[in-house]
């Protein structure tokens, strides 16, 4: 493994996905403002290069993938600290949804906070049998909020409420019953089921797999008429490139 920074390391394999691991930031991979700058920073970096066809985020530490927000940085903050910390943590989650290939989660232990607000940035979620998911902001004086908004979109809004009105933490299988998680890997798995996913996502166009995320991102944000309009633009530039013949071709080969 390669150290981008500090706090980011970066391994990489001939398939063209890239492992980055937060790196040095305590046994649960907690997010204090140096680690967040730092993580922001290489997935930025990541970000201009074309060969990168999936991106695993991964923790150091196999307590977690982000245990959650420094509470101690936290707890020293007044209004205008306060808000340049989240401010960060916003920038990383944007730095997650922004990547422009897909970016897997690989998540063991404890996910919570800030750490499942930058888990929801994410495309793909795949957790242990015994990773635990929770919002626990309440219970130290603040309220959830930046990423926090995605929740909703991916489990709805009485199921959000819960988390972040309750701060109860939930177990995988009730993560996977709600959409939070893709899959929950068996006991022992995690790895298997992570490469499982990457192997799915290397069986597509890597082109066309970027527009497909491009497109998503704009679909959360638009009205519909208007996310069937973008489309059609994206559907007539994925033709610009060589992968709609070549694959299409082959499909029409495998079928003779």
């Amino acid at each position: 493994m390669d150290m981008l920074n500090s706090h980011c390391g970066v391994s990489r394999d001939s398939r063209g996905v890239v492992t980055l691991t937060i790196c040095n930031a305590g046994s649960l991979n907690i997010l204090g403002s140096a680690v967040t700058d730092d993580v922001r920073t290489g997935l930025e970096q990541l970000a201009a290069d074309d060969s990168i066809h999936v991106l695993v985020l991964a923790g150091q530490s196999g307590k977690s993938l982000i245990g959650g927000a420094d509470i101690k940085e936290m707890a020293t903050l007044d209004q205008a600290s306060a808000e340049a910390f989240i401010t960060r943590l916003a920038k990383l989650c944007e730095a997650v949804r922004a990547f422009p290939a897909p970016v897997v989660a690989r998540m063991p232990g404890w996910c919570l906070g800030g750490g499942l607000e930058v888990a929801a940035s994410c495309d793909i979620r795949i957790a242990a049998d015994d990773a635990k998911f929770g919002m626990p902001e309440v219970r130290v004086g603040i309220p959830s909020v930046i990423h926090a908004a995605l929740l909703p979109r991916l489990i709805g809004w009485g199921r959000t409420r819960w988390l972040l009105l309750t701060a109860e933490t939930i177990d995988a299988p009730t993560a996977l019953a709600w959409g939070l998680v893709n899959q929950v890997a068996a006991e022992g798995g995690l790895d298997a089921a992570v490469e499982h996913a990457v192997a799915a996502l290397l069986a597509c166009g890597p082109k066309a797999l970027r527009a497909q995320k491009a497109l998503l991102r704009e679909w959360e944000e638009l009205p519909l008429k208007q996310s069937v309009d973008v489309s059609i633009g994206a559907f007539g530039r994925a033709f610009l490139t060589d992968e709609p013949t070549r694959l299409m071709q082959d499909f029409v080969n495998r079928k003779r």
